[in-house]
């Protein structure tokens, strides 16, 4: 995380130069011998003297040092060697006595393994057939425009039903009772739906793309789809799950909206509290197949921000696990015992760092009967009898409706499109901006910081209505990477003072617990991805605490940074760094993995674009920058607006056909809809790509190549989720340009760089994992390919950077983070951050690896496929 480049700052001569003046001797033993061949090789110098220091004296950068691990691995005369090796052991004669000294020990092996993880050995993962494949799409389809029929069924006679009232008072009614029961259907359909389809979770492991993954893929949909998704937080959230088969104690907080699918394989005891942004789904998909297995938290768990718990992983009473950790497949805590890092290992840092409140089941049982009182007699019906008196005041709408509705080939019908999308558009814009500055910031009067506050009450409810809304991703998006970013973060109530404005302090994903307790120094740049941990919860009660993120630091992608991290000034974040909360503040360093470990701040290539980082030079070419971001926030409100105006038209056109064709029109208007963003959206990005392919690039954040691929993370891509577990998802990421092979299961990746990613066939990617082929660090853009070979698997929030190679069949265990420049041998076992081989593969059963059988799928395999 340290460099961007490939190669070298220092020409052959200065290096050579360089380590004759560090005036060290040779090598000694025979280790430190070939090591040094190799590193010479690499860096392109005569000989590397043991004790020269590879990135001072040397000047090598993080991704060189990936390529000299990778040839290591290759020797099989050489003990294997990971970058943590490096960092830690930055010389030959350091790190051959450090790879001498220390042998091969499993990943996991801190932690105890569950019993439950001891399962026998598997037989080599054969992939599914093309026919079962394109069979299951099929029916994916189906299923989709059935259940769009049914809704658009529902809604017609529905709507027919309140048209009937007369007067404001018996609308009201009308669309409480409707919505009302509407309501409640939608959230009882899924649990049905479970119960009949699956009845109870146990755990097994079937092939995707068969009957069996139908079943588990449309239960899955329901339960995302289910507007209990909404309660994240209450505890009629904790009600609903246990009506799906969880077994749940008293006084649990969820806080996360990662929905366990697998739920009679989930136990959470009473007083545990699970932070946002983590995974305990109770399944995982791996080389073709879904794995279901049991997750078990005992009495007063804490599990901290932007954690995975995999399948076969327990925790016993009073355990905690710390912010950006995972527990690995079979791994467990004991009683009492704080584990942080990935995987996890042991740690004293008490993560409960908030006194308890008095909040018992009483206090729990009003708040979640106020919640529904409010929904029923308030949020309903205003939204169901919203929308009806929308149709029938606005008569641009009305009319579309009644007797004598003009003809959908009118003129007048583009007309009333522009002037209905017009409104909503560019009005939710405006009145959004002014409700985000003025209403959250008069709620927050009530939150006095350091105050200890009991859970659902009126201090609770406050803060997370101030959570929901100041953290709405819209105006993030539009305002993200460019210099108005700070003039929105300052009117949502960060304090930003005495910023140096560099035109991206900020991407365009930033999230708090609340906007008026950060503090960020001066000259600090935020890659993307950014939680800002400011509210400490405990299952009784919680505290909001300033967050301080102090000047000229960088923080790259995907990290969770809490109140009382102990990083000061100057310091280089690495993506998904673990921030640490014990221990001297850190100044002047950088810090990289989880748990984290220091590396250095920068190496001498740092300075190549240092002369457009000040003085007049960085005022044209900032001025020069916030025009073009200027024109890009002004095209992409447009792209935004063209959207909505064109289903805007989809909408008045099947308005109008609604007296002929009736409630197929809705149905038709919904895939409609789905199928009109998903192609919309590929075009908009494969125009901003003129059409074209990236190529790998280094450039300064102020060179206008950088600027025109800034405009592709501007692109909206939340239609992709709509896709995940389908073939229909594949599809659209190779309109997107990315090289994806056959058969990939994706259940929810995201890929940055569509045009430099390769994914091989019968590859399986999980839920919240990440190819990232960039990074933008203090100013310095660098992007190059990443290549996944057959039958790859990346566990759930897996992260893989840039200039990786992935070989057929390699594994990357969950949470991981795969650094620039890896190179993963085939049907290898990676895991950690950063990730590293794992000799005894603790991801799988006992240890036993799966190798993959690349071919097409055997009668027996197919047999199983269809049970």
């Amino acid at each position: 995380m340290v460099e961007q480049s490939s190669d070298v700052f220092m020409s052959g001569t200065d290096k050579a130069a360089a380590v004759r003046r560090s005036g060290a001797g040779p090598t000694t033993t025979d280790t430190e011998k070939k090591l040094a061949e190799v590193l010479a090789d690499v860096v392109s110098v005569e000989y590397v003297p043991a004790d020269s220091h590879f990135f001072d004296d040397l000047g090598a950068n993080s991704l060189v040092m990936a390529q000299f691990c990778a040839r290591v691995r290759k020797r099989s005369d050489l003990p294997s060697a990971s970058m943590k090796d490096i960092y830690r052991h930055p010389t030959i004669r350091s790190l051959a006595a450090a790879l001498a000294d220390v042998p091969p020990a499993p990943a996991d092996s801190s932690l105890p393994t569950s019993p439950s993880a001891a399962n026998p050995a598997q037989d080599p993962v054969i992939p599914a057939s093309t026919q079962h494949y394109v069979l299951c799409g099929t029916i994916q389809l189906l299923i989709f425009l059935g259940y769009s029929f049914v809704t658009g069924l529902v809604t017609a006679r529905g709507y027919e039903w309140i048209a009937t009232g007369s007067g404001l008072a018996d609308i009201y009614l009308r669309s409480l009772l409707f919505g009302g029961i509407g309501f409640v259907v939608l959230c009882m359909f899924p649990v049905m739906a479970k119960w009949i389809l699956i009845g109870r979770w146990r755990p097994r492991e079937f092939p995707v793309w068969g009957l069996t993954y139908l079943r588990f893929w449309l239960v899955k949909v329901l339960l995302h789809a289910n507007p209990m998704i909404f309660f994240v937080g209450n505890p009629l959230y904790v009600l609903y799950l246990r009506a799906l088969g969880a077994r749940i104690g008293k006084g649990v907080t969820i806080l996360s909206h990662s929905v366990p699918v697998c739920t009679d394989l989930l136990t959470i005891g009473a007083g545990t509290v699970i932070r946002k942004d983590s995974f305990f789904l109770c399944y995982r998909a791996h080389s073709g197949r879904i794995q279901t297995g049991r997750i078990t938290l005992g009495r007063d768990v804490f599990i901290g921000e932007k954690t995975v718990l995999d399948i076969d992983t327990s925790m016993g009473d009073g355990a905690q696990l710390g912010h950006a950790s995972a527990l690995y497949r079979g791994q467990m805590i004991p009683d009492g015992e704080q584990r942080h890092g990935c995987p996890a290992e042991p740690t004293k840092i008490d993560y409960v760092r908030v006194a308890p409140a008095r909040c018992g089941t009483p206090r729990r049982a009003w708040f979640g009967l106020v919640t529904l009182l409010q929904l029923f007699l308030v949020y309903i019906p205003l939204t169901v009898g919203g929308v009806y008196m929308l149709f029938t005041e606005v008569p641009a709408l009305g009319r579309r409706l009644g007797p004598d509705a003009p003809e959908i080939t009118s003129w007048e019908l583009p007309i009333d499109a522009l002037a209905v999308s017009l409104t909503l558009f560019f009005g939710f814009v405006v009145v959004g901006l002014a409700v985000l500055f003025t209403v959250p910031r008069l709620m927050n009067l009530a939150i006095k910081p350091d105050k200890v506050y009991p859970l659902y009450g009126f201090h609770y409810a406050t803060q997370r209505a101030v959570a929901r809304i100041t953290n709405i991703k819209f105006f993030a998006w539009l305002f993200g990477d460019s210099s108005y970013i700070v003039h929105y973060l300052r009117g949502l109530g960060y304090d930003l003072s005495h910023v140096e404005q560099t035109g991206s302090n900020f991407g365009t994903e930033v999230q708090h617990e609340t906007p008026y307790l950060v503090s960020v120094g001066s000259g600090t740049m935020v890659a993307d991805g950014l939680s800002i941990v400011n509210a400490d919860f405990s299952s009784t009660s919680f505290r909001a605490s300033r967050t301080t993120i102090g000047p000229r630091n960088f923080l790259g992608n995907n990290i969770a940074y809490p109140a009382g991290g102990r990083t000061g000034e100057n310091c280089l974040l690495a993506t998904k760094v673990m921030i640490p909360l014990d221990g001297e503040v850190r100044e002047g360093v950088g810090l990289l993995g989880s748990p984290c470990f220091e590396i250095p701040r920068s190496v001498e290539r740092d300075s190549r674009f240092d002369h457009l980082r000040t003085g007049d030079e960085l005022s044209r070419s900032l001025a020069a920058k916030n025009r073009y971001n200027m024109r890009t926030m002004a095209l992409f409100l447009f792209v935004r607006w063209l959207h909505t105006f064109v289903l805007t038209a989809l909408g008045l056109v099947s308005a109008g056909l609604y007296g002929v064709l009736g409630h197929v029109v809705i149905a038709a208007y919904l895939a409609l809809s789905l199928a009109f963003t998903a192609l919309y959206f590929v075009l908009v990005e494969r125009c901003v790509m003129s059409f074209r392919t990236l190529q790998p690039q280094l450039r300064s954040i102020y060179d206008p190549y950088f600027w025109r691929h800034e405009r592709l993370w501007k692109v909206p891509d939340h239609y992709l989720d709509a896709f995940n577990g389908t073939p229909f998802k594949n599809v659209i990421w190779r309109l997107l340009g990315v090289r994806m092979g056959s058969r990939v299961f994706d259940d929810g990746c995201y890929m940055t760089e569509r045009t430099l990613t390769t994914v091989g066939d019968d590859c399986t990617l999980n839920a919240g994992s990440k190819i990232q082929c960039h990074s933008q660090e203090d100013g310095t853009f660098k992007s190059d390919r990443t290549t996944l070979g057959v039958g790859c698997t990346l566990g759930v929030g897996a992260h893989v950077h840039y200039g990786v190679t992935m070989s057929d069949g390699a594994v990357l265990a969950p949470d991981s983070f795969l650094m620039k420049g890896e190179e993963v041998p085939p049907n290898a076992w990676w895991g950690g951050n950063p990730a590293a081989e794992m000799p005894d593969a603790p991801d799988q059963p006992g240890g036993v690896r799966s190798a993959w059988a690349p071919g097409t799928a055997s009668a027996s395999d197919a047999a199983a496929t269809a049970s």
